[in-house]
């Protein structure tokens, strides 16, 4: 048989799917992949319905509808006082993996090396070889995850192109204060480099602490692709709206990919997103606080049945680090187990790494309703005890 692209031929089955598999497969409550279990806001999804249904149904704009990419810029604008001309420095995508896919594609050639932060997203290292780039990994280590001096001098050089900044973190559910963004894009201006900012997250923050885009970072404007996600704001994961954000020179190059991606995306979703990124303020802070409830609920149940749970500033996710138990058993192995032997999927965080793993930390998901996060409790309650 004939040789396939080994970048993607040698990919195991992502472990999201392989864990949503196994609680398939044990009949088992899944908090492990990032979805809510409710259907989304209902006036945004009757918005989608009627456009559906009265609206344009044929190939819209490469570059996404008008009415959505200048709902983007102004939404950006009232959030992050970012002045974006929607028409030369807005695009819609199919998603944010596509969005993020595109911008690497069109920065990243052969022999140019990319900086990416441990424990990171799963596309970003096959797209980025796809390119011919070369990943230069930087390890993140809990409880804090910081940005350090130390390892960015060891990784920054002539030969850094760019730079894959995921801001909110999954999974270590962190958002990262000026300090740490001053920092990175220190580096980004010192060795010319363009800094691809995943902030699918934006909106889910917690405790009112700010998302700050690195975007709007002093130096940055001219050296930043950012990317955003509908489908993370408005908990409707399966609409795949993506939003990239950059100066013409950066944005014209990225829509030449998309292009040649999927060229396009569903109209009436995008009328949809661009009337939900109309809500008012209050809107998207009662989300923020729904979803805190939760986190705080399923923290508390954690605790009280000894997990160790790492604060969570953001996110869908909060993560506990299993060192402290004493378990003699990796991230991975611990959730199998609790899998097969007590019904609720959850991910190991050293899938998340490539190389040197922390494998002693879980993530669990909290945006679910009351009962399924109480059920997992209940199911989990004897899970730290067993050595």
């Amino acid at each position: 048989m004939t040789s396939m692209n080994p970048v993607f031929s040698n990919l195991p089955v992502t472990v999201f799917e392989a864990m949503s598999q196994a609680a398939r497969d044990n009949n088992a409550i899944n908090l492990g992949q990032g979805f809510p279990d409710h259907p989304g806001p209902e006036d945004i999804r009757r918005a989608a319905a009627d456009a559906v249904m009265n609206g344009y149904n044929q190939y819209p704009s490469m570059m996404g509808l008008p009415e959505l990419r200048q709902a983007i810029a102004s939404h950006y604008g009232r959030w992050h006082g970012l002045d974006l001309d929607p028409m030369s420095e807005v695009m819609v995508t199919s998603g944010g993996t596509e969005a993020l896919t595109s911008a690497i594609l069109a920065v990243v050639e052969p022999g140019d090396e990319v900086v990416c932060f441990q424990p990171v997203y799963d596309s970003y290292l096959p797209i980025i070889r796809q390119a011919g780039g070369i990943p230069r990994l930087v390890r993140l280590e809990p409880p804090h995850w910081r940005l350090t001096e130390e390892a960015l001098q060891g990784v920054f050089n002539h030969k850094t192109k760019a730079v894959l900044f995921n801001n909110p973190l999954n999974p270590a559910a962190v958002v990262y204060p000026r300090e740490d963004l001053e920092l990175l894009a220190r580096y980004c201006q010192e060795f010319d480099t363009v800094a691809i900012c995943d902030e699918v997250w934006e909106h889910v923050i917690f405790d009112g602490r700010e998302h700050i885009p690195l975007i709007a970072i002093p130096g940055m404007r001219e050296r930043t692709i950012k990317v955003g996600s509908a489908g993370k704001i408005f908990s409707l994961t399966g609409w795949k709206i993506g939003f990239v954000c950059a100066a013409p020179p950066l944005l014209r190059v990225a829509a030449k990919v998309h292009q040649f991606l999927t060229f396009t995306t569903a109209p009436n979703l995008q009328v949809a997103v661009a009337y939900g990124l109309g809500k008012p303020a209050d809107y998207f802070l009662d989300m923020r606080k729904e979803l805190a409830r939760s986190r705080d609920r399923l923290t508390k149940g954690l605790e009280s049945i000894g997990f160790p749970v790492l604060k969570s500033q953001g996110t869908y996710f909060l993560t506990v680090d299993l060192s402290p138990l004493g378990l003699n058993e990796t991230d991975e192995a611990f959730c199998k187990r609790i899998v097969s032997d007590y019904k609720v999927a959850a991910i190991p965080v050293s899938a998340f790494y490539e190389e040197n793993p922390v494998t002693s930390v879980v993530r669990f998901c909290f945006s679910k309703n009351d009962a399924t996060l109480d059920t997992a409790l209940e199911r989990l309650s004897d899970a730290v005890h067993r050595r």
